[in-house]
């Protein structure tokens, strides 16, 4: 079976999982973190090297704000928990994204997250926090525009290759595979520039209800995908 370098996972359906159990939204976001664990031991057994999780976007700092802070409170319970797994399984952990948004606590465990796995090599995790694509796409046009003006470079220097590596995936190879669950077709501003040519998969499961054999079988159905990159019809 082949196997995808890079996974991206837009991690969707939370909320629909809580409000058909006639639970707060927050229980399902708590439910949800237990599928990321599901997806990481998934990814080491299958060989993948990185593994990008859409875990906060920027147009989630629209919600309630007593959802906000719940998912700020779970992003450090979470860190809290399996930042000593993922440092024993070897699991290192990056992040792209408006990180300065953050909460002060927050930003300050992901550091501390990002140091004590920073040697780690079995399998990146990269979470997804206060992303938006469009605006990583603004930002690195505004970098290169910079310094078109101030003369670093010309402009018939820039390239494909130079304006990605302006952006929050600079040392990440593009996604390979991207999952989306829940049945939503779209693709929520979520990598636009680095899934040009990723495979998608779309599962009617709800995020909550993910596990290691959905995870195995988006595998399988990847490893079944012709992918010929517009070289050929």
């Amino acid at each position: 079976m082949t196997t995808p370098r890079h996974i991206a996972i837009i991690m969707d359906g939370n909320g629909r999982w809580a409000e058909r159990r006639h639970l707060p939204r927050s229980a399902g976001h708590e439910a949800g973190a237990r599928s990321i664990r599901a997806c990481v031991e998934g990814a080491i057994e299958a060989g993948v090297e990185y593994l990008t999780l859409y875990a906060f976007s920027s147009e989630n700092w629209n919600r309630p704000p007593l959802e906000v802070a719940a998912l700020m409170r779970l992003l450090e319970k979470f860190l809290d928990e399996k930042i000593p797994e993922m440092v024993k399984e070897g699991v290192r952990l990056c992040t792209i994204g408006q990180t300065w948004r953050l909460p002060e606590r927050c930003q300050k465990k992901l550091t501390e997250a990002i140091t004590a796995t920073a040697t780690n090599t079995r399998l990146t995790v990269v979470l997804a926090l206060s992303y938006g694509a469009r605006e990583e796409i603004v930002a690195a046009a505004k970098s290169l525009a910079h310094d078109v003006v101030t003369g670093k470079i010309r402009e018939d220097e820039i390239t494909n290759d130079t304006f990605a590596a302006r952006l929050d995936t600079a040392d990440i190879p593009d996604p390979d595979l991207l999952i989306r669950t829940s049945g939503e077709l779209r693709i929520s501003n979520f990598l636009l520039w680095q899934i040009s040519y990723t495979e998608i998969y779309v599962t009617e499961k709800l995020w909550p209800d993910f596990e290691k054999a959905d995870f195995l079988a988006a595998l399988e159905a990847y490893s079944r995908r012709d992918r010929r990159f517009g070289l050929h019809g």
